[in-house]
């Protein structure tokens, strides 16, 4: 397996993270207590505020981010990229998706949007490597 294809399942599997760390305080408690709502999971979290909203928010960006890295590991593939290369960028695009979680909980806007474009880069720039 190579390291781009360990970022492919790290990149998959981070919304996943994301949604646990949005519903972790409402684990252990009653629905009727504020508690995770299984039987309305979607509006339980819309009515979430703070790091928890965010993290919620950062699971969706998650998902949106998905796509484009997934075509861009394709293309690099058709392509028959250099595997380094495409292993530093795919490396480079999990490192900012991480960083761009954390700055997400933290509320750190300004710089959360850096570190996204970073990320949008170095999966437009997979489409280009030979």
């Amino acid at each position: 397996m190579t390291l781009a294809q360990v970022c492919l399942l790290i990149a998959c599997l981070l919304p996943i993270g994301c949604a646990g760390l949005a519903k972790s305080k409402g684990f252990g408690k009653r629905r009727r207590d504020g508690g995770f709502d299984n039987h309305q999971p979607r509006e339980w979290l819309a009515r979430l505020q703070g790091w928890q909203a965010r993290a919620n928010a950062a699971q969706a960006n998650s998902w949106e981010a998905l796509p484009i890295f997934i075509a861009g590991l394709f293309v690099a593939h058709q392509h028959q990229a250099a595997q380094g290369t495409v292993d530093a960028l795919a490396a480079t695009f999990i490192v900012s998706r991480l960083v761009f979680v954390g700055l997400y909980v933290a509320d750190r806007a300004s710089l959360r949007s850096l570190v996204w474009f970073v990320g949008l880069v170095a999966c437009v720039a997979l489409f280009f490597v030979r």
